[in-house]
């Protein structure tokens, strides 16, 4: 090799190293870059699992707080309903104990009686009357199966009785009055129920 040969390499040799390193500078930003973006990536996806697990959380919250206000909006609505059950229990005694002593009047008993003795039955009838209107206001109701199908949810059978002019299963007699309070009872009502009738047709 002539000495311009090796002059033209040498010249030559600087252009390709500065060519070399350019691709590599560009290659290594372009990685860089490529990186950059996968961390991006990663980032959003982060906060996009955390925004979900939050968004999960608050729709858990608010379904749990529905619930409770259900709950205590019930819970309110029994107690003010309910809340004088006990009470309510004791004053049927005092109803019963009026309704026995009109009942024992005789026949005839007042048309014959004085102007005081007639004052006090007047009397009795109109505290029993008042007590059952008290007791009415406060959601407690006399049940009246007179002459109604025997229902066991309402009704307590103390006997049965041949009946057959009447449905078998059918209220004859009203030994003690019940009463409910809302939709529960307080107390069923003690009956005799006819049996060997025709049977009783069934409800739609």
């Amino acid at each position: 090799m002539n000495e311009t040969t090796k002059a033209q390499v040498n010249e030559v040799a600087p252009e390709a190293q500065a060519a070399n390193s350019t691709g590599a500078s560009d290659a290594a930003a372009a990685s860089a870059q490529a990186g950059g973006e996968r961390d991006g990536f990663a980032v959003i996806e982060a906060l996009n699992a955390d925004n979900a697990a939050l968004k999960d959380r608050v729709l858990r919250t608010l379904a749990e707080m529905e619930n409770l206000r259900r709950r205590t909006e019930r819970e309110v609505s029994d107690a003010r309903t309910f809340g004088v059950s006990a009470f309510a229990r004791d004053m049927l005694s005092v109803v019963d104990n009026l309704s026995r002593a009109l009942e024992s009047l005789p026949e005839g008993a007042r048309a014959g009686a004085d102007d005081g003795f007639r004052s006090l039955i007047d009397g009795v009838e109109l505290t029993a009357r008042d007590l059952q209107a008290a007791l009415a206001r406060h959601g407690v109701k006399k049940l009246e199966p007179q002459g109604e199908k025997f229902d066991p949810n309402f009704h307590q059978a103390m006997f049965e009785e041949p009946d057959e002019t009447v449905p078998s299963g059918t209220v004859t007699k009203v030994m003690q009055s019940g009463w409910t309070i809302g939709d529960r009872v307080l107390r069923p009502a003690m009956v005799g129920v006819s049996k060997g009738g025709p049977r009783a047709a069934k409800a739609e």
